[in-house]
């Protein structure tokens, strides 16, 4: 069942949320040469607290850190460790901020600096965030979860990628994960997907590869990489669904 925000709740998640920019904004900036996963993470838990939110992944069962880290074959649900980034490494961070009652949910994805640019790669991570912005244009009372779905389906597919399509996006607020579910593809008829209305909140998500779209589970339970061993990328940004269109909660 999907739960509608109040404006009151929709400005708190705008609060969360914009804690939650500031702080992936400032991490993603520390991604340099020699620095490790874990510090990256430590760092962005400090962050969150420092401004009055709690770090939003520490509480899901069985998961002790602030972020996940997706380091090049990764897709999503690394767990942070002891590897450290290296020129080149494409490197997505997915983060959570709880605050006032309320999650709020964000990814970016990043080239290390002070490798050899290349542009295949430049153009992979430019394809995302493409997809993501213009998917959150659509996000208007009337339209449907598919109308978010085809869009990023088209562009990242349209560009020769892969959607995978067992990692998906998802409705945000008093839990991390909430109804309804958003496809980063169209399965079956447009108009039998959920109807947009106002006071809806949502993370859309565009989880895509390189190569297939197939994943795979490591040991650990948590981290998902390509099957391939090819790159993975990450976009996400929390909005809430208004009469005045899509309303960004994590600018």
């Amino acid at each position: 069942m999907i739960d509608y925000k109040t404006p009151e709740q929709i400005n708190i998640m705008q609060h969360g949320g914009k804690i939650l920019s500031d702080v992936l904004s400032t991490v993603m900036a520390a991604i340099k040469p020699g620095i490790s996963e874990l510090e990256i993470d430590r760092f962005a838990e400090n962050l969150i607290r420092e401004k009055g939110g709690e770090p939003g992944f520490q509480k899901v069962q069985g998961y002790k850190h602030t972020i996940c880290v997706s380091t090049n074959d990764v897709v999503v649900h690394g767990i942070p460790g002891s590897y450290k980034f290296q020129k080149g490494d494409v490197v997505g961070i997915d983060c959570g901020v709880f605050y006032q009652g309320f999650h709020t949910d964000m990814s970016d994805s990043v080239i290390v600096p002070g490798g050899k640019a290349e542009a295949e790669v430049a153009k992979f991570l430019t394809i995302g965030k493409q997809a993501l912005d213009e998917a959150i244009a659509v996000a208007k009372v009337g339209n449907r979860i598919g109308h978010i779905s085809k869009t990023i389906q088209d562009i990242v597919e349209g560009n020769g990628y892969s959607v995978v399509r067992s990692l998906i996006g998802h409705g945000v607020g008093r839990e991390l994960h909430e109804d309804p579910e958003v496809p980063g593809y169209l399965l079956g008829d447009m108009q039998k997907t959920p109807l947009l209305k106002e006071g809806m909140t949502i993370a859309v998500e565009v989880i895509y590869n390189k190569g297939t779209r197939d994943v795979v589970l490591d040991r650990d339970g948590w981290t998902i990489r390509t099957a391939d061993g090819k790159l993975a990328g990450l976009y996400e940004r929390t909005i809430a669904i208004t009469k005045d269109g899509p309303l960004m909660l994590t600018p």
